[in-house]
């Protein structure tokens, strides 16, 4: 890992995001960017008309320019309050910030090529007023970028125990071998989750299996349990049992479909789980 792309809008959520990000930044000694978007559609002629009203075209532009200036106003305390976390963690050098201005989810999509690892709140600065949702862009961004999503919870808490759920995809792969590379997670205990809900007992223990004989080749301390009942309770179940402060997921790795129909894993997941998750894709 080389470069951090740490989403931040100034709430409880982009605080903790810019620790984590510190504290991978450290780990693999990457540079950090801190992105604070202000949304497009503040601007647009809906949303300053509700502010502003029926008053005509001269009132509606003065809303717009008085709107930027609380945009610029923002973004520079967003700055300071990431500069402020990354100074702390003696990465001032490191780190930089960057203000755009469109939607979250598009600038993300365009920065990502230049970026290994994107880092963002499970929710928003909106979070004490929709806590049982997730944050409005975090599914689109985590869809739309190729790259690693780190998503964090409202707490920064050192990461020892990591759960991998490995179901053999592609996305799970890659995780896999994302750890094996990085041997400054080679410290951590690992736990490898293979869920028997809809497959046998004898191909959850060969995916067992292929994951042991990686992390056995570069040392990796691990513990590797078969999980029985659905998905998403199972796995949250042994989350909170076992004390884990990171859960790794293969993201959205059904077809959409399927999700249309009952719902994608990822997302319960994210939901139910109040620990950060690493999103492969």
């Amino acid at each position: 890992m080389n470069k951090i792309l740490v989403c931040t809008d100034g709430s409880q959520y982009s605080q903790v995001a810019c620790q984590y990000a510190a504290w991978l930044a450290k780990m693999e000694n990457a540079s950090i960017t801190a992105l604070y978007v202000t949304d497009l559609r503040l601007f647009e002629v809906p949303a300053v008309a509700d502010l502003s009203g029926s008053m005509g075209i001269q009132p509606f532009e003065g809303m717009v320019a008085q709107l930027q200036e609380v945009e610029k106003v923002k973004a520079k305390f967003v700055d300071e309050q990431a500069t402020s976390i990354f100074q702390e963690e003696g990465l001032a050098d490191q780190a930089e910030f960057k203000h755009e201005t469109g939607l979250l989810v598009d600038v993300v999509k365009d920065m990502a090529d230049s970026y290994d690892l994107i880092v963002l709140g499970k929710r928003g600065e909106n979070a004490n007023f929709a806590s049982e949702h997730l944050g409005s862009m975090l599914e689109r961004v985590v869809r739309a970028v190729d790259k690693p999503c780190f998503v964090n919870n409202r707490e920064f808490s050192e990461i020892k125990q990591i759960a991998i759920a490995y179901d053999g995809s592609e996305s799970c792969q890659k995780a896999i071998e994302y750890f094996v590379a990085q041997q400054s997670f080679h410290k951590m205990h690992f736990h490898v989750l293979s869920s028997v809900e809809g497959h046998d007992e004898d191909l959850a223990s060969q995916r067992l299996t292929e994951v042991e004989s990686r992390f056995k080749a570069v040392g990796i301390d691990a513990t590797y349990q078969s999980l029985n009942g659905v998905v998403e309770a199972a796995i949250t179940e042994y989350v909170e049992d076992n004390r884990i402060d990171l859960l790794v997921l293969g993201a959205y790795g059904h077809s959409r479909i399927r999700e249309l129909l009952i719902g994608s894993t990822t997302t319960e997941l994210l939901r139910r789980c109040h620990v950060p998750v690493f999103c492969f894709r």
